[in-house]
């Protein structure tokens, strides 16, 4: 399989053709090579996968068709074909790859519920910007994943709703909000300055998240209409063409600036390109949902409560990581055997709450919960989820032992990109 032209209805004869008739960027250009099986979910969509998880990815990943309706009726045509998803083995090192035509997808978004299919609605947005309006350097990155994520969020709001794009976009900004708090303020800039530099320095919540932040602070300042005006012009300007910052802020001043020069001014998005930090009075994302959230871990933090009186049986996975993603960073033992006893969070199936778990029972030496850590490090090898455990592990001597042994025995099935960003944490 390539990213290009893939006919579900191939012979397996052992000669495959491609054919890319649009341009794009090398980075692009990918093969795959396995015993793929294909399933229809829709007209334009499918997915490819080895035969053992074909029908449980067909099924989380059902509402793709919808999408991409959704996607085309906002942001113009979608120009590949067909949009199709190969599933990885789980060492894949990301959570999905907007190869064109054809996205690769971590397996650990198959949660059963449809819950981490953001994922899907990020990649499938690439094909608007990222794939046919490119990023010219590594420095232009946020113009890829800026849009991209803007467009996330809009996807999901019209295939799902307020109320889960509202939850979405507030542990989005909280990501943001954690990277600002730890990188350095050159870092903290979407075009940054990568001269002399690994370009994977690039890769941050900067790029993505606040990128995402100043289009939806043009969007409110504007209005959606005249912003998504704006977006379908955008595309179909610089479509098919790689781009630079200057190239796009010079496009937004004769655009959006000069059409609404009485709600825009290029100070303002000066300090949001080139600044480090977050501007003041910047979009805050709210949810109603969590509110429900908050009150009960407040109430359980202060013993009110105990875990079991928590009312969490509506509860949604986005309002679960955001009722353990803001806990204080230390609990005590008690606390934590009664969460695990209540909501077996140590066994639960859906690995961004494993994720958020275990790296609360790292920071507090939860014991009953590493066989899971360990099982789970040498099981996946996606760097979103794996990283930051390898990381808090690293700060102690009986941690690094540990994350050794881990580490030790993944890595040969680890991809090396994995071991490039872990090894640091076991030496």
């Amino acid at each position: 399989m390539m990213s290009a032209s893939n006919d579900p209805d191939t012979e397996r004869d052992g000669v495959y053709e491609f054919s890319m008739p649009q341009p794009i960027p090398s980075y692009l250009i990918a093969l795959a090579v396995g015993d793929l099986h294909f399933k229809s979910m829709g007209k334009r969509t499918g997915v490819y996968s080895e035969k053992g998880i074909l029908d449980a990815a067909a099924d989380e990943f059902s509402d793709t068709e919808s999408m991409l309706i959704a996607t085309e009726k906002a942001f113009g045509p979608y120009s590949w074909d067909r949009y199709d998803l190969l599933i990885l083995p789980p060492s894949f090192p990301f959570g999905g790859m907007e190869n064109p035509r054809l996205s690769f997808i971590t397996p650990t978004v198959i949660a059963g519920d449809k819950s981490l299919v953001s994922l899907i609605a990020h990649e499938l947005a690439h094909s608007w910007s990222g794939n046919t309006v490119t990023n010219a350097t590594w420095r232009d990155l946020w113009l890829n994943e800026g849009f991209t994520t803007y467009l996330t969020y809009r996807i999901m709001q019209m295939v799902y709703g307020d109320e889960r794009f509202e939850m979405e976009a507030v542990l989005g900004r909280q990501d943001l909000q954690a990277d600002i708090d730890a990188l350095p303020a050159n870092d903290q800039i979407m075009a940054i300055d990568l001269r002399g530099r690994d370009p994977d320095d690039v890769f941050s919540n900067i790029p993505y998240e606040k990128g995402a932040l100043f289009l939806r602070e043009l969007e409110h300042k504007v209005g959606r209409e005249s912003f998504d005006t704006f977006l379908l012009g955008y595309f179909e300007r610089f479509a098919f063409k790689s781009i630079t910052t200057d190239q796009f802020v010079s496009y937004l001043e004769q655009t959006l600036l000069k059409e609404h020069s009485d709600k825009l001014s290029k100070q303002r998005i000066q300090q949001w390109i080139f600044q480090p930090g977050i501007p003041d009075d910047a979009p805050v994302p709210e949810s109603d949902a969590f509110s429900v959230v908050d009150v009960a871990r407040d109430a359980w933090l202060a013993g009110e409560i105990q875990a079991n009186e928590i009312d969490s049986e509506k509860w949604v996975v986005h309002q679960w990581l955001y009722f353990l993603n803001n806990m204080p960073e230390k609990l005590s033992q008690k606390q934590l055997a009664d969460l695990d006893k209540t909501f077996a969070l140590t066994n639960s199936k859906n690995n961004e709450i494993a994720h958020s778990w275990l790296l609360i029972s790292v920071s507090n030496w939860y014991q009953p919960a590493f066989k899971r850590l360990h099982d789970y490090l040498t099981s996946i090898g996606r760097n979103k989820l794996v990283k930051p455990l390898y990381k808090a592990l690293s700060h102690t001597p009986e941690g690094k032992v540990m994350a050794q042994k881990a580490f030790s025995e993944a890595k040969s099935g680890y991809h090396p990109l994995t071991i490039k960003a872990n090894e640091g944490f076991v030496q």
